[in-house]
Parts: C-alpha cells; structure tokens; sequence
C-alpha cells in the first residue's frame, strides 16, 4: 500500500539516525549543544531541514538520553518525520507523542522561524512546555 510505501523509505531515514548514535554518544555536552549552532550556520549556507533532520533528530536523541534519560524509538523518529513533512501521524496513549515532538520541534527551530506545538488543552499545553524545557 502507498502507507507501506512511505513507512518503508522514512526507516532508511531512521537507518541514517541510528548509524549516528554511536558518535554523538561520544560528544562532550559542548559539543552537543554546538550541533544547533552548526545546524543553523549550514541552513544560512544553503544547506535544507530535510538535509539536516538525521543529524538533528540524531542531536535530539542524544540530548534526551542525557536530560531525561529517555531514548527517541523508531517509531518516534518515524512519527517525527512525518510531523515534519506537515502531515497527521496517529500515536495512543503512551506511545510519546510528546518525546516524538521534539523532533520536529528542534529540527524547524533552527531555521530560526519559530515553531509552535499545539496539544488539546491548556494544562497539556504548560506541562509538555515546562517538562520539555530543558532539552
């Protein structure tokens, strides 16, 4: 099916995030924060999101193992990347969908436009702010 289709080719993009883990494992928390630094002066160089997302999803996993001790599934980098392409990716309840927004969420913040979350309640909305803060 056409689902199995896009399913298939964004595990090649979590293919490239995976190979990445190792490495960024091993930077300095300086050298990982530099990554959005970096990130930023390739996008004024020419460079796309889409060139950057497994280098940053790769960044955002490894922040998130080290702030909260929590590491990004597949399934999360698959639903981060279709979040980025603007499309709707169905999680339940539990599947972290608020670690899976992260993604996107870093990767469109440093094009420096700004990105907003919307979730479906106040509360829900100040929690997952204030919880996801420090990454």
């Amino acid at each position: 099916s056409r689902n199995d289709r896009t399913i298939k080719n964004l595990r090649k993009t979590v293919a490239l995030i995976n190979a990445l883990e190792e490495q960024y494992g091993k930077l300095s928390d300086d050298e990982l924060k530099a990554k959005t630094a970096e990130f930023k002066q390739r996008i004024e160089q020419g460079s796309t999101l889409d060139d950057l997302l497994p280098e940053a999803f790769a960044t955002v996993r490894e922040a998130s193992k080290r702030v909260f001790g929590m590491r990004h599934f597949d399934v999360q980098m698959i639903g981060g990347m279709v979040l980025h392409q603007g499309r709707i990716s169905e999680m339940r309840t539990g599947e972290g969908k608020t670690l899976t927004a992260t993604l996107p969420a870093y990767l469109n913040a440093v094009s420096g436009k700004g990105v907003h979350v919307i979730t479906v309640n106040d509360y829900l909305a100040k929690r997952d702010a204030e919880t996801n803060r420090p990454l």
